[in-house]
Parts: C-alpha cells; sequence; structure tokens
C-alpha cells in the first residue's frame, strides 16, 4: 500500500513540475502566461490528475484559463508523456485554486478588524487607566 501511495506522490511532483516548466517556457497561448500550477493530485489508479493553477495578477479570469487549458490539453499531454516513464499519461482535470487570494481577503480582514479594535481602545482608554477609585 505504502508503495502506490508514495509512487502517486512522485507523479504528483513530476506532473507538477513538467507542467510549471511547460507553461512557464513553451506555452503560446497569452492566457496562459500568469498562470502558475500550485499543486497535483493523481488518482490510486494514475489514471486521472488534477491540476490545481493559480493566477498571478488580475488581467485573466478563472473560465478564460480554463478554456485555455482545454484548448492546450493534448500538447500539455503530449509533454507530460515525453518525460513521464509510465505507460499511461493521466487524463487532466484543472481546478482554479483561489487560496492566495482568500488568503490575501482574510488577512484585509484581520487587519481592519484590529485597527477597529485599536481605535475602540484609543477613544474608551484615553481618559480610563484601568485602575479602580
Amino acid at each position: 500500500m505504502s508503495r502506490d501511495f508514495t509512487r502517486s506522490s512522485r507523479l504528483e511532483e513530476q506532473v507538477q513540475r513538467i507542467l510549471s516548466d511547460v507553461l512557464r517556457g513553451e506555452a503560446r497561448d497569452p492566457r496562459l502566461h500568469n498562470v502558475i500550477v500550485t499543486d497535483a493530485e493523481v488518482t490510486r489508479d494514475l489514471s486521472l490528475a488534477k491540476v490545481y493553477f493559480a493566477i498571478l495578477g488580475d488581467e485573466a479570469e478563472p473560465d478564460e484559463v480554463l478554456a485555455a487549458f482545454a484548448k492546450a490539453n493534448g500538447f500539455l499531454r503530449s509533454r507530460l508523456a515525453k518525460e513521464l516513464t509510465i505507460r499511461r499519461v493521466p487524463e487532466l482535470r484543472y481546478v482554479h485554486d483561489n487560496s492566495g487570494r482568500e488568503g490575501d481577503r482574510l488577512e484585509a480582514l484581520i487587519e481592519h478588524a484590529v485597527a477597529q479594535d485599536k481605535a475602540g481602545q484609543d477613544e474608551s482608554g484615553s481618559d480610563d487607566s484601568g485602575e479602580e477609585s
């Protein structure tokens, strides 16, 4: 069992690395230029790979990038076939990973809440020294 896990995890790393390199250096579609592969998950039978991607900047919409991936799917699978040492290249499914943007949004919310809390303490704490008379 553990052997299958290590093989699939090695394959996940290879798929992520190869696709990242191809997108960075060989992709002709301008919709894929600001896209990075953040993760890949391969099923236990190695027949399907979910490829998670993030979009750098705000130029492209996820739907446009998904369409570009659909158009480039054959090319990407052929590049994987050249580099991987497996008989059958997994089918690729693409999933938008918005965890970076979500993290930025949560960080902004936290900073806003801290600023409000500090402003509230400054207003009520300016004449209150914390001691009772």
